[in-house]
């Protein structure tokens, strides 16, 4: 099977040009320039200057036009293949009176095209079923394995496809289920292709415009006053349910027109898919009496005579085919019927002819509706808007290619747009200004008018070919005007004739592209035709009719090559010939496109007329009067197009003497003049290839109406040759002729171009004179040739040359005018000299440059030879100096004669800084000394010291640049490195800062390596505070030090440890340090003090770790300390948590009637007086706090319900037991998670304070748990536990109570009273419903349903007595002092929820408690609201008044 994309893949981007106002000025000449590019991709994208802003010329208000209609997924080829094959077979269902039920497999419409072709190429139903291979068919159809959806498929197959298959061959069914779909209720019914719900407009309902718009209304059904009014109608009604056809009520009553009638009424007759199973059915045997009384015609009864085996007998079991009329008893068909079908009935023979009936031929339809631009704007907009709820400009261009190729893909939606395409501009105006004499241009406009690149200028610009076509072909040569919407598109197409076209989107949202290049258009071709061959069986050119899209994703999966781009307003995009392209509108547009065709289009073009010929398809012009028209005018011609004629006018003289010889061997010698360009094209186009005749055809004189070209003189007709002449435009004298005028044209341009690339380049070695260039350039203007290359650079040369002869004639004139001008150097003498060889032209005056620069030649020798002397005077030297300024040329000797003093000065200045016995200079005296040296002349001597002074200096510079990398690069150094360096430099005899620098780090880098080592080897583990220190120290080191990454990872790794500690320990956003939870809280005993700390940490005011332990960061560092600290810390937490026990058991309780706020009275987190209902105690400090303000146990978790006892028996288990937040501070992990951690941090080499706080902790909570161990281990305690099994046991024996059960025989009365078992049901049935709402969130919806539960919950509450144990005071201090200690650990302990149990059902059930559990479960979302609002507005006012900053 073919992949199926799930998901579009954009393909990649085609070129994009941006060209500047230059190459923007030539449009034919640009896009030649990017040709080579943009050729490979087939389409390209051009952005013009921001400047160039065309204005749309349109008339708004005048501009009307009436769209076509695109129905999305009938664009796509293998989409619509899918659909004619599930319309045939549904076709085949309908007619044998059941409707077509699409099933659904792993949540998605079977695709049944692709199973039958997957089963028909595993070798056909039979073949697979014998091998077994029904898994292979759905992995072939990318189905999930192990589902057993092969036998599923096989059964859809058998039901469906298989009976349709069956007739389509020919064969008889063994077994065929005339209504497979009766029993499958949840599979889809399948309408043939309906009109979507979604659509823009639908066609219109009065005329049926597409293949399948037939199916689109419901046929009509008789009212019962048609039926009474007609006596036929009545009888009709015995042939019980299904269908009616229409034009039933039009029958006439005359037997000898029933066949008529029904005829009639067939051609017209629409059948429904759907099968009414409500309707009643009579025995046909009626029917047949019924008939046999009205028409008593021995014709009538000969009629009734089955075709099978040609008997009237048992007439009751005779069947009426609704299509042939013919007769079948039900036992004689094969396979034979065992009753008399539902509906209307076809027989075998007219089903097979109806299902293999072709499909229709395709094309889009014309809307009814008229639209202006503004009306079909507003219908385009708000399509799109309302299709993806969004407004248009916030829709993202990706998500609309997407869903416009799910859209045309699926065979389940069908969406429809309107697209107003192929506008005559000529009719509507265009968008581009056109100049006429109708109307008055801005001078703007006229600009634009002009313009090349305006889509009405273009095809008839000079350098165009179309432009030599007189008739406006319309589209071509006249643009088309595009207004498109969303999803709107245009299918894979290539232009008429191969041509270039191009297209300009003047404003509206992005039209994207899909381009092939022309070397592949072939390729697209085979691929769209191996894969939709059902299409191109009825409709061979379907590619040109411009209504077929295919995914570029399929292309591109089998090698075809394809680009994309969004045009967006303001933008071209060309296409180049026989680029196939295509693409669809991201939403509301207007653009303009028109055709083009260049020089290099020729090829191209008379290539496409053969492909035409094998086509068989009609030419919109002929190209060889095309080529004949340009040949015949051929000074009209650009030289580039004349060359281009030429070849071509070459190539089709030649076939033409060919054709014509054959034509003479055939005996045809008859032959006529035919002025070809005056008929029209009907008149005379080859009958066999549909080509437009221009250079000569063949005709017969007794077929006057029939003519052939040349290439199929055989098929004209069956008279002899001597009844056939040969009807031509020219001679085989005159073709030549016309051919010698291009070849003349074109060659007088590559004439000319011949001799100035000769003597430009010299080729023949002997350069022509300055004189005859000027002639070569005058022959331009003589012969009108176009602006070429050649000529510019023709025009350069003479004019560079002109500039060297006006140089030399200043140079050789008198003495007194040389001293007079200003001198110019040696270097440009022979610079001069230089450029008057590389003319390619010879200069008379060359000779006497080359003399003076022979004198300054001789000059220099002679000053050479003085300052090499030592002993030369000054007067010879002055000599020397008065005859170098005669000669008009500036000489380097005279310079070096006037800086002689300075070279000594120069010398004895190094000489005095370099001793030996000088202090060392910094650099910057070294540069100024060479800075001076290199400004005096040069000589032997200050060459050498200048070479040693730079030397010295390279080096200087040469280790301060490394001093200086090693301190600024990122890239660090070992000390090794910086060691070497500064041991070399020390050499140099130049101060050098950057080294001294070094030397400072180098120090500073081995104190920090040394500090390592002391800290490594120490008696223990380094802190992590150290370590850190260490690593930022290292880190702003520029060495590089092997440590520093040992130690960054124990760092990082203490860090790692200490994160994962935190998220097992720490709440979310909680105000504690995982050091403070890990610790004892020392203060325990002090509410204000706990209650400050805990405020102050909300408000991130409070930052100390280890206050609260009176330790200092540096006793952290002992072990021994921490251990002794924790140790205090824990008998201060207990006698603390213990006189905080009863300071806040003597408080009032907020929940007595008689309570008032008193200064001894207790506060909330929220720092008001809770009081009345919703206060809550926490069972260790036993403060009150708000119900809502505090985390509450999660009573109704523990409710749950079970099959076989109810929880509300077991009250003992409930969890009631609450904390407040200042009491419990962490999560309270589990031992097990802790031991887990302990065993992480045993393995880091870094000491951490929370490690020694953890393994502390973890101490005291193992000599807890063994405390607790033993204390449940107690014979009593032992006795107790295992009475509550007991009873446990004995209330899950018992199954839900619909009157209430007692419990076991004990000291105390029943839990339950009589009358709780009225609510008990109710109980349980909201138990079962809302047992997982854990929070208010969920119940606000439903305030008054959630009232009424609330109230039916406190009303069994006081049903519940207590206690179920008789607890012993012995046994219940040591278990309350031990549930004060383990409330006290950040640990979650199993023995500690085993002495809560105890300790509960020891005494009686808290119902206030549990009530005020249950209302704070129910708040509504509004109340916590409010209370939350509170709580924020009291942390504003308190840090107001204290003046905290949060």
């Amino acid at each position: 099977m073919e992949r199926v994309f799930d998901d579009f893949l954009p393909p990649p981007e085609c070129p994009v040009f941006e060209p500047t106002w230059a190459e923007f000025r030539d449009p034919l000449g640009y896009i030649a320039k990017i040709r080579p590019i943009a050729e490979k991709s087939g389409i390209c994208k051009i952005r013009p200057p921001e400047d160039w802003q065309p204005p749309f010329a349109v008339e708004v208000d005048n501009f009307r036009f009436t769209p076509r209609i695109q129905r999305l997924n009938e664009l796509e080829a293998q989409t619509t293949v899918k659909l004619n094959y599930l319309d045939q077979i549904a076709k085949f269902w309908e007619i044998q009176g059941s409707s077509l039920k699409i099933p659904n497999v792993e949540r998605k419409i079977l695709d049944l095209y692709s199973l039958n072709k997957v089963v028909t190429e595993e070798g056909g139903y039979e073949a697979i079923c014998k091998d077994r291979r029904w898994a292979r068919v759905a992995q072939r159809l990318n189905y999930p394995q192990g589902k057993n959806i092969g036998s599923l498929l096989r059964s859809h197959y058998e039901h469906i496809i298989y009976p349709y298959e069956m007739f389509q061959s020919g064969a008889n069914l063994v077994q065929c289920d005339t209504h497979p779909f009766d029993t499958e209720e949840k599979d889809k019914e399948y309408t043939p292709h309906s009109i979507p719900l979604r659509q823009s407009v639908q066609p219109s309902k009065f005329t049926s415009y597409s293949r399948r718009a037939k199916r689109l209304q419901p046929d009509p059904e008789p009212t019962e006053e048609d039926i009474e009014k007609n006596p036929e109608l009545k009888k009709l009604q015995i042939y019980g349910a299904g269908p009616k056809m229409m034009g039933l009520g039009l029958m006439a009553k005359d037997k000898t027109l029933r066949k008529k009638g029904k005829e009639e009424s067939r051609g017209d007759e629409k059948v429904s898919l759907s099968l009414s199973k409500e309707d009643s059915l009579e025995p046909c045997t009626e029917m047949t009496t019924r008939l046999q009384k009205n028409h008593s015609c021995t014709q009538f009864f000969n009629s009734y005579v089955c075709r099978i085996c040609s008997r009237e007998e048992e007439d009751d079991k005779l069947l009426l085919c609704e299509g042939c009329n013919d007769n079948y008893h039900i036992f004689c068909l094969l396979p034979p019927l065992p009753e008399i079908p539902r509906g209307l009935w076809r027989c075998p023979k007219c089903i097979l002819a109806e299902c293999k009936r072709p499909p229709e031929a395709f094309g889009f339809e014309q809307a009814t509706q008229e639209y202006t631009l503004q009306s079909f704007g507003e219908m385009a907009d708000s399509f799109k808007a309302d299709y993806f709820n969004m407004p248009v400009h916030m829709v993202p261009t990706e998500l609309v290619e997407k869903e416009f190729w799910r859209l045309v893909s699926s065979i389940e939606e069908d969406v429809t747009v309107e697209y107003g395409a192929d506008i005559h501009s000529k009719e509507f105006g265009s968008g581009f200004p056109v100049s006429s004499s109708k109307q008055n241009l801005s001078p703007e406009e006229k600009v634009y008018a002009s313009s090349g690149w305006n889509l009405n200028v273009m095809p008839v610009l000079d350098q165009s070919v179309l432009c030599h076509i007189n008739a406006d072909i319309s589209g071509m040569k006249v643009p088309w005007l595009y207004v498109g919407m969303v999803f709107s598109a245009f299918c894979w197409h290539i232009e008429d004739h191969w041509s270039y076209s191009i297209n300009y989107l003047h404003w509206g949202e992005p039209k994207t592209w899909y381009g092939v290049p022309s070397l592949a258009a072939e390729h697209l071709e085979e691929v769209m035709k191996m894969l939709t061959p059902e299409l191109f069986e009825s409709q061979p050119d379907l590619l040109h009719q411009l209504v077929t899209l295919m995914n570029p994703n399929t292309l591109m999966s089998h090698g075809v090559p394809v680009v994309r781009t969004n045009q967006c307003a303001g933008e071209f995009v060309i296409t180049f010939p026989r680029a196939y392209h295509s693409g669809f509108n991201q939403g509301y547009n207007f653009a303009e496109a028109v055709n083009f065709c260049t020089a290099d289009w020729l090829p191209a073009g008379r290539q496409c007329i053969e492909h035409y010929r094998r086509l068989r398809r009609y030419c919109v012009f002929s190209h060889e009067e095309l080529i004949c028209k340009m040949a015949a005018f051929p000074e009209k011609l650009d030289l580039n197009l004349a060359v281009a004629v030429h070849k071509e006018m070459f190539i089709m003289v030649q076939e033409e003497r060919r054709l014509r010889k054959a034509l003479l061997e055939k005996g045809v010698t008859e032959a006529e003049r035919e002025a070809f360009e005056l008929l029209p094209d009907d008149e005379r186009q080859c009958i066999k290839c549909k080509t437009t005749c221009f250079l000569s055809a063949l005709a017969c004189y007794d077929c006057p109406d029939s003519l052939v070209c040349l290439f199929h003189i055989s098929d004209l007709c069956k008279c002899p040759s001597t009844r056939q002449y040969l009807r031509y435009r020219y001679t085989l004298d005159e073709l030549p002729a016309m051919l010698h005028k291009l070849k003349v044209r074109a060659e007088s341009f590559d004439t000319w171009a011949n001799k100035v690339r000769v003597a430009l380049e010299v080729e023949d070695g002997q350069k022509c004179s300055f004189e005859e260039l000027k002639a070569l350039k005058s022959e331009v203007h003589e012969g009108k040739f176009p602006n070429h290359e050649l000529f510019q650079r023709l025009k350069n040369c003479l004019s560079e040359a002109e500039v060297y002869i006006t140089q030399i004639l200043g140079l050789v004139s008198g003495q007194e005018a040389r001293m007079k001008m200003p001198q110019v150097t040696l270097t440009q003498l022979q610079v001069l000299l230089e450029k008057i060889d590389s003319l390619p032209c010879t200069i008379p005056q060359i000779e006497a440059v080359k003399d003076v620069l022979e004198q300054v030649k001789a000059y220099q020798a002679e000053a050479r030879e003085a300052l090499a002397s030592l002993h030369s005077s000054v007067g010879l030297l002055q000599s020397l100096l008065e005859r170098g300024q005669q000669l008009g040329v500036e000489v380097p000797e005279t310079h070096q004669l006037r800086q002689h003093i300075e070279q000594v000065q120069w010398l004895d200045e190094v000489k005095q800084s370099l001793a030996p016995a000088a202090q060392r200079g910094s650099l910057v005296i070294m540069q100024g000394l060479l800075v001076m040296g290199a400004k005096i002349a040069s000589s032997p001597s200050v060459d050498k010291v200048r070479a040693e002074l730079q030397e010295l200096l390279t080096v200087a510079e040469c280790w301060e640049e490394k001093a200086h990398f090693c301190l600024k690069t990122r890239e660090k150094h070992p000390p090794s490195i910086l060691e070497a360096i500064i041991h070399e430099a020390e050499n140099i005899p130049v101060h050098l800062p950057n080294i001294q620098a070094l030397k400072e780090t180098l120090n500073k880098a081995q104190a920090w390596i040394a500090d390592v080592n002391e800290i490594q080897n120490g008696d223990h583990y380094p802190c992590l505070d150290d370590l850190e220190g260490l690593v930022a120290v290292g880190r702003d080191l520029p060495v590089r030090l092997e440590e520093l990454r040992q130690l960054e990872q124990q760092v990082l790794t203490a860090h790692s440890w200490k994160e994962k500690a935190s998220k097992t320990f720490l709440k979310k956003n909680s105000c504690y340090t995982l050091l403070e939870v890990l610790c004892p809280c020392a203060d325990a005993g002090s509410d204000s003090t706990k209650r400050s700390r805990w405020m102050e940490k909300e408000l991130g005011l409070y930052k100390s770790d280890t206050e609260l332990l009176g330790l200092s960061a540096q006793d952290f560092r002992d072990p021994g300390s921490v251990i002794l600290a924790f140790k205090e810390g824990e008998q201060k937490e207990i006698k603390g948590i213990m006189q905080l026990r009863r300071i806040n058991s003597a408080k009032a309780s907020p929940l007595a009637s008689s309570s008032t706020a008193a200064s001894a009275a207790s506060i909330c987190v929220c720092g008001q007086v809770p009081a009345g209902v919703g206060a809550l105690q926490c069972d260790l400090c036993q403060d009150w706090f708000h119900g809502w303000c505090v985390s509450v146990p999660r009573l109704l978790n523990s409710l749950r319900p079970s099959p076989t006892s109810s929880p509300l028996l077991t009250w003992w288990e409930w969890d009631t037991k609450f904390l407040c937040p200042l009491c419990m501070r962490s999560r309270r992990p589990r031992l097990e998670t802790i031991l887990a951690l302990l065993v992480a941090l045993q393995r880091l080499p870094v000491r951490l304070p929370e490690g020694e706080a953890l393994q502390c902790l973890t101490e005291r909570a193992i000599n807890w748990q063994g405390r607790a161990r033993q204390a449940l281990a107690n014979e009593d305690v032992t006795a107790l536990l295992g009475r509550l099994a007991t009873l446990r046991q004995h209330l899950q024996a018992e199954p839900r109570p619909e009157e209430p059960p007692t419990y076991p025989p004990a000291p105390v009365s029943d839990p339950l009273r009589e009358d709780s078992g009225h609510n008990m049901p109710k109980v349980q049935d909201l138990l079962e419903k809302g047992y997982s709402m854990t929070g208010p969130e969920k119940l606000a919806p439903g305030e008054g349903s959630s009232k009424r539960d609330l109230e039916l919950l406190s009303s069994l509450l006081p049903q519940l007595t207590g206690p179920v144990l008789e607890l012993p005071e012995a046994t219940r201090a040591p278990l309350e002092e031990l549930m004060v200690e383990g409330d006290l650990l950040e640990v979650t302990l199993d023995e500690n929820y085993s002495i809560q149990q105890l300790l509960q059902a020891g005494q009686p059930p808290n119902l206030e408690r549990i009530r005020t559990l249950l209302e704070t479960t129910f708040v509504t979302g509004k109340q916590a609201d409010i209370q939350k609002e509170a709580c924020k507005n009291l942390k504003k006012y308190t840090q107001k008044t204290f003046g905290w900053v949060g």
